[in-house]
């Protein structure tokens, strides 16, 4: 088990999997204190049986559950600890910290997902412009900025970029996101020169270390302090601080400026599909969702475009 301070112990895989919904998914803190008693509730009951969460298997997923309604907890208390549950194993799962998914057929509803909102693009502006100086670090963080509200990136996916996905010539990153899928997205302006300026002279060079720690962060779009790769959590805590430093702490997760950037383009008239492309989504229902891209903006887009929507004079 871990222990973190003042916090309810669960094991490694499930520390992790709780870090991943703070960085990747932006989730509220009440919402991971919520989602920690229930995997705590969880594994104790899984160490009763006997069962290691590694191999735990669907009846002992539903036994749980079930124990919790006859001790009587609500449909929505279930409801949360069946997606804390089915989270946590689909996440060892696609990691490679599990052999299976034992909730992949599980039929019991997750809890509708709660999008936080957009900055204005005022707001978006003061954040990107909130790192604004010269040295290794400003220039580090104020090429993050530019990237994540300037191309819609994951925060993971930024901080997996390496020197060999830049394509200089062409004005296209390379973009490694789930699954595995590659895509190429557009680098804006001022996105470009943001990078120029952390990958020239007073940039990256200066935060180089005389022997690299790991092989592989030799080759790190973006590094750390120690001259390591920049972790997502890295990422996650210079946006606070550079968010606070404007006033919109209370603004910020992890994907604000993604969420704004998406956000922002469909509400100047970009097609969907090509936000969609963008954000990397299998499903244009994703793009939908995550954008929340209203009806009438839809019924907008559709009567001025179909031939046989638009409204004729009289009527």
């Amino acid at each position: 088990m871990t222990v973190a301070a003042g916090r309810a112990p669960v094991s490694r895989g499930a520390e992790e999997y709780l870090s991943w919904l703070a960085v990747e998914q932006g989730r509220a803190r009440n919402t991971l204190t919520a989602y920690r008693r229930d995997l705590v509730a969880y594994e104790r009951f899984l160490a009763s049986a006997g069962r290691r969460l590694e191999d735990a298997s669907r009846t002992d997923v539903e036994e749980h559950l079930a124990r919790c309604r006859s001790d009587g907890a609500g449909a929505a208390s279930v409801a949360r600890a069946t997606a804390a549950i089915r989270g946590l194993h689909r996440f060892l799962f696609e990691e490679g910290l599990a052999r299976s998914d034992p909730t992949a057929q599980l039929s019991a509803p997750p809890l509708p997902r709660r999008l936080p909102k957009a900055l204005s693009e005022p707001e978006a502006t003061a954040l990107v412009e909130a790192a604004w100086g010269d040295d290794p670090l400003s220039r580090r963080d104020r090429a993050v900025l530019e990237l994540l509200y300037g191309t819609g990136i994951r925060v993971s996916e930024l901080a997996g970029l390496s020197l060999g996905d830049l394509g200089s010539e062409t004005g296209l990153l390379r973009v490694l996101g789930k699954g595995g899928k590659e895509r190429l997205v557009p680098v804006g302006r001022q996105a470009a020169a943001a990078l120029e300026r952390w990958l020239g002279p007073g940039g990256r060079p200066d935060m180089v270390p005389a022997a690299w720690a790991r092989r592989q962060d030799a080759g790190a779009v973006f590094l750390n302090r120690r001259g390591g790769r920049l972790s997502r959590q890295g990422v996650w805590l210079m946006l606070k601080k550079r968010a606070r430093s404007v006033g919109l702490e209370d603004r910020v997760h992890p994907h604000v400026l993604r969420h704004s950037c998406a956000t922002h383009m469909l509400a100047r008239g970009a097609d969907i599909r090509v936000v969609q492309e963008l954000l990397g989504h299998v499903s244009i229902a994703t793009t939908q969702g995550y954008t929340k891209v209203g009806t009438e903006h839809l019924r907008r887009a559709y009567e001025a475009a179909h031939p046989r929507a638009q409204r004729t004079a009289g009527q």
